[in-house]
């Protein structure tokens, strides 16, 4: 396997652990409340801009990925976007970039 798979790989695998560490006790504290979760994520301007941000960039993705499938019939691909809304950009663009890279 190429050194940047490699890469793209390890950063699936940050991209899952590091947020899920401080998901799953939150939710496991707040009996699974997505709305709360959500409300938590608008606490504050700070933290309102970072959701957007993410949203931009998860869109932005999931948009890109369709039209490369589309495009070069890579199906396998279209994985990486419910892993884009299911935990994060995070997980997302660095799976299409391994799926891609194949």
């Amino acid at each position: 396997m190429k050194p940047i798979r490699i890469l793209w790989l390890l950063l699936c695998m940050a991209g899952v652990i590091l947020p899920m560490r401080y998901f799953i006790p939150w939710l496991q504290a707040n009996d699974w409340d997505i709305g709360a979760m959500i409300d938590a994520w608008h606490v504050n301007d700070a933290s309102s801009g970072l959701v957007w941000d993410l949203t931009v960039a998860a869109v932005t993705l999931t948009v890109w990925i369709v039209y490369e499938a589309v495009k070069t019939r890579n199906w396998l691909g279209l994985i990486a976007i419910p892993a884009t809304y299911l935990v994060g950009v995070s997980l997302g663009l660095p799976l299409y970039l391994f799926l891609r890279s194949r």
